[in-house]
């Protein structure tokens, strides 16, 4: 919030990395921490090291705490925005978006409920993915007046 973006992400790759040597990856705190990490190297659009990292750390959340975990979803969740967000995502990044979101909001729904906050907000991720899909195939086929009105939905 202060600008200081450069010493966040160190300070906060050292407390995520403090953790994994102390405590190990299969720890609910490390896979926090993992996640705080993550969203913000997504949020510095440092997408890369955040699609590397999440690509390691659901798989252990899933593994260690269940695929019904909120922690275990919410990881999920931000390896699906950090996949459709990533200007340089290709087309099986954007599938691969929507198809985790479209698993994770099932898990979602039936874990919390149709009225929980998280089940919406899940929801709008899901339809913005979806459309920024729908706009990259359109462009990728050529039919470009059809993509203004998808990136619109995004916007």
């Amino acid at each position: 919030m202060l600008g200081r973006n450069e010493e966040a992400l160190r300070r906060q790759r050292d407390v995520y990395f403090g953790f994994l040597k102390l405590k190990g990856d299969q720890y609910r705190d490390t896979l926090r921490e993992a996640n705080n990490y993550a969203s913000l190297l997504k949020r510095l659009k440092n997408f890369e090291e955040a699609r590397s990292l999440l690509r390691k750390t659901v798989a252990v959340a899933r593994s260690v705490l269940g695929k019904n975990d909120s922690l275990a979803l919410k990881l999920r969740a931000l390896y699906a925005e950090v996949l459709y967000e990533d200007p340089a995502a290709t087309l099986h990044d954007l599938r691969e978006a929507v198809t985790t979101f479209e698993d994770t909001e099932r898990i979602v729904r039936r874990v919390f409920g149709g009225a929980h906050p998280i089940t919406a907000g899940m929801g709008k991720a899901l339809r913005n993915a979806r459309a920024a899909l729908r706009a990259r195939e359109e462009a990728a086929t050529g039919d470009v007046s059809s993509g203004f009105a998808s990136l619109a939905i995004v916007l």
